[in-house]
């Protein structure tokens, strides 16, 4: 089949995209909706050819720039489409947290209310955080609830209500102002541009609500177990209660077994093929003997491997599991998802550590029946959900055209790089 040439058509008209920065490389999905809540997929590509994406971060922006681009020329070859200029991204980040802000308006008598105030009160919220933390931007931003004259309810205000005094009360997920520029940088340099940008824990929740719509309003965790960050979201209702990011994730546990003095390849062999998340889950001890850089060989059961793989996710996790108590009462399920998930026993694992119900997040739903099996995969679900948002994003915003993208310096142009980062956790009121 030809490739299709739609350079200069509207938005609508486009595959859906999502992009994603993830621990160590850019992924990228793109879909056709063919139902409510139906996707066909129609490829998948993903780049880590430079080391320039740390835990979310982008840290060397001609780089990104140029594996952005690379994704999603790539993508567009395996879908037959000369040319995807645009994409839903997905952002988090070792540095991500979410914090609620409201605003209020008197307009005195009751009237309508237009879509332009949401937008301005939307904006309000976000130039208020911003203000107060100058080193803090606004990577997303969604409604939580609103009140009309004192009457609360959870969707946006229809056009036939009317109401003299409104608030609208917003959960806005917030990083350091360095990673949103640098993000916009590296797409500037590709020639792309940003349709929409959404946060991975609201993709998550999207790809997951199918499944059981209802956990969404009795209150939900979501576990998310990347290989270099794990976060931790809650919610319940339309309200994010909290969002936690600790700056390891899997890869980690891989790094504590070559301390044995096992080679990184066989590391990755021993904890997917061989590891358990906890000694108590291994059914069958086995004696596997393992040739070290040293060397030698080193003897190790099964039950030992397990032994060092609980001790880093026990470091991870515990943590986490601290943040989570407070609100255990107002979830009925933890979800887990992510690569890191896959691990034989991490549900029993997680399920000792909670008290609550555990399972395995699922976009299965989603999905049409024809889909290829490895897209069923927890590694793909963050995508999946982007996908979701960004078919919603679409159909509110119908004939909207493509954003045009800020060309800046040429890939391959010399970068003074002036930002560091470290791993503190920023603290944002």
């Amino acid at each position: 089949m030809a490739k299709r040439k739609k350079e200069e058509e509207q938005s609508d008209k486009l595959p859906l995209v999502a992009l994603e920065l993830g621990s160590n490389s850019i992924r990228a999905m793109a879909a056709e909706r063919i139902g409510e809540d139906t996707l066909r997929i129609l490829g998948y590509e993903e780049s880590n050819k430079f080391d320039c994406i740390d835990r979310g971060i982008v840290t060397q922006t001609t780089d990104a720039g140029f594996m952005i681009s690379e994704v999603l020329r790539k993508l567009g070859n395996r879908i037959q489409y000369d040319n995807l200029p645009t994409a839903f991204l997905l952002v988090g980040g070792r540095t991500m947290q979410s914090v609620p802000v409201a605003c209020k308006r008197d307009m005195i008598h009751k009237r309508v209310i237009p879509t332009s105030l949401l937008i301005e009160m939307e904006k309000e919220c976000c130039e208020k955080i911003e203000l107060h933390n100058p080193e803090a931007a606004v990577l997303a931003i969604i409604p939580s609830y609103f009140v009309l004259d004192g009457v609360e309810q959870e969707e946006k205000p229809r056009p036939d209500q009317r109401t003299a005094q409104l608030e609208a009360h917003y959960i806005a997920f917030v990083g350091k102002k360095e990673l949103k520029t640098k993000i916009q940088d590296s797409f500037d340099r590709a020639g792309k541009s940003i349709e929409k940008a959404f946060v991975r824990p609201e993709a998550l929740l999207s790809a997951f609500a199918p499944d059981n719509p209802d956990a969404l309003y009795d209150g939900c965790a979501v576990l998310d177990m990347g290989a270099e960050t794990t976060t931790l979201t809650v919610f319940k209702g339309t309200e994010y209660l909290l969002t936690k990011v600790i700056a390891q994730g899997s890869d980690h546990v891989t790094r504590l077994i070559t301390h044995q003095g096992i080679s990184r390849p066989n590391a990755e062999k021993l904890k997917t093929q061989y590891g358990f998340a906890s000694p108590e889950l291994v059914e069958k001890d086995l004696r596997m003997r393992i040739a070290s850089t040293g060397g030698d060989s080193i003897r190790l059961t099964s039950k030992d491997l397990a032994t060092l793989i609980r001790q880093k996710l026990d470091e991870i996790i515990d943590p986490l599991m601290v943040a989570l108590k407070q609100f255990e009462e107002r979830i009925s399920v933890v979800y887990i998802t992510g690569g890191g998930s896959l691990m034989e026993g991490m549900e029993a694992y997680i399920q000792s550590k909670t008290g609550v119900k555990v399972l395995y997040g699922s976009h299965a739903q989603l999905l049409a029946s024809d889909t290829p099996e490895e897209y069923y995969s927890p590694e793909y679900a963050s995508l999946v959900g982007g996908l979701i948002l960004g078919s919603d994003y679409r159909d509110a915003h119908p004939g909207q055209k493509i954003p045009p993208a800020k060309i800046g310096k040429k890939i391959g142009d010399l970068v003074l790089d002036i930002f560091t980062y470290n791993d503190t956790t920023e603290e944002f009121e």
